[in-house]
């Protein structure tokens, strides 16, 4: 194959090659590193119309690169091409009631330009975590029960598809694939530009009240329990069997935020969770909304982190717990998180976006942190825990899978969900370009 330099005419981002100066860095996405023929960042719409356009002439594997967080490693590949979005990350406030995000930006820059106007748009919790992936697949984060997913505030979204035509997808213009967007991952081509309805914010309550490790499984089925009758403008994630605060002796941690400055107000919703056993620690405080989101972390070299995730089934609230609590005095578990959902999500119908469990009330998902070894070693008691806890659990939320395989997939998308994603995926993708995600293979 000749030099992509030859090939792609008035390209006017940055072309990185093996061997260039840069080309290190760029074959690594945050979790992954891979080798890539070819590593372009594009400096405009134009560009990236270019690199897909090359990438399907070429007939190489594509990966697009928002924030390059994703656990499976989509971000980068061996052999083809990656299509970096870090140039594309402007944040534009047209007005108080959109906001236009270019599809390589970051929380942490969408936080930064809307604090100062009291604005904010149900994210997730971190800062470096691309917009962009977050968004197509869901997007869990503190203001979640009171404003719903980050996909619930996007109003449209600016696609480049594997045509290589600039689309716009909106409620009024290509409705299917603003649908397919909302949870249908990168299947569907490179959003360059997504547009939010931001919502008015102030200052927040956040901190974190840990109570000993025996008192996990009351505590845990009283904060579920609790989280049904809540205030909406309370979202927290329980988390146990730390591997970095003690494993199976690491206290059991309710970090909380109460969506809004009235001390009140929040005590009042906050104080049913300090009730809940004998605390630990207790550093709940007001602060700004854009600090609660913490800088993400990048493993050592030859540190994996795998994760799984799935959403409580109805019904099994009380065994699922008790599975979950056991396993993690056992002294051999994964470390647990259990991110609330409800409110404003489960308003929404179950059809009006791809995605597909919006009456769950919690998400749980394990994380395994080692080198291969210590992943190989763990995997078997990880695989028969999960075993044991699938009559109890849900479909998955794609954000927080190592892993995409059918049955993954499958899991993702309920068969109703994946029939339409499918047929959208011929009409969008018929040759399945966009392959390097939870894929959806053209129908």
């Amino acid at each position: 194959m000749t030099s992509v330099l030859g090939t792609l005419d008035n390209f006017g981002g940055d072309i990185i090659e093996p061997g260039a100066a840069d080309y290190e860095s760029a074959r690594r996405s945050v979790l992954a590193v891979g080798s890539p023929a070819y590593v372009l960042r594009p400096a405009d719409v134009r560009d990236v119309q270019a690199a897909v356009r090359f990438a399907a002439s070429a007939g190489m594997a594509l990966s697009v690169r928002g924030g390059g967080h994703g656990f499976p490693g989509f971000a980068t590949n061996d052999g083809g091409l990656v299509i970096d979005l870090s140039r594309l990350s402007a944040v534009e406030v047209q007005d108080h009631s959109r906001v236009r995000v270019g599809g390589g930006a970051t929380w942490g820059a969408v936080v930064d330009a809307l604090a100062p106007l009291g604005l904010a748009i149900s994210s997730g919790d971190t800062r470096s975590v691309g917009v962009g992936g977050l968004t197509l697949s869901g997007g869990i984060g503190w203001k979640v029960r009171k404003h719903g997913l980050a996909l619930d505030s996007l109003v449209g979204a600016e696609v480049v598809t594997a045509a290589g035509d600039v689309v716009r997808a909106d409620a009024g213009e290509n409705p299917d694939l603003f649908w397919a967007l909302r949870g249908g991952g990168g299947n569907f081509g490179v959003v360059t530009a997504f547009e939010f309805a931001p919502q008015p914010t102030t200052d927040v309550f956040h901190g974190k009240i840990s109570f000993p490790a025996p008192a996990a499984a009351a505590v845990l089925q009283g904060w579920a329990d609790y989280l049904r009758s809540a205030p909406e403008e309370l979202t927290s994630i329980a988390s146990l069997a730390n591997p970095f605060a003690g494993g199976p002796n690491a206290p059991v941690e309710i970090q909380v935020v109460f969506d809004g400055d009235d001390a009140l107000a929040a005590g009042a919703a906050i104080d049913p969770i300090r009730r809940l056993g004998p605390v630990l620690t207790d550093d709940v405080t007001v602060k700004p909304y854009a600090s609660v989101f913490e800088e993400g972390l990048t493993p050592p070299p030859g540190i994996r982190l795998v994760t799984r995730g799935a959403f409580r089934a109805p019904g099994s609230e009380t065994y699922g717990l008790s599975t979950l609590v056991e396993a993690a005095a056992s002294g051999k578990s994964p470390f647990f998180a259990f991110r609330c959902v409800g409110g404003a999500v489960s308003r929404v119908a179950d059809d009006a976006t791809a995605y597909a469990y919006r009456k769950a009330e919690l998400m749980v998902a394990t994380t395994t942190v080692g080198p291969d070894p210590v992943i190989a070693a763990a995997t078997p008691g990880l695989n028969a825990f999960w075993q044991r806890l699938a009559p109890h659990v849900m479909g998955a939320y794609a954000n927080f899978l190592s892993s995409a395989t059918e049955e993954d997939i499958a899991a993702v998308y309920p068969p109703d969900t994946y029939h339409r994603l499918a047929a959208l995926k011929r009409e969008y993708d018929p040759t399945n370009l966009f392959a390097a995600n939870h894929n959806v293979r053209p129908q």
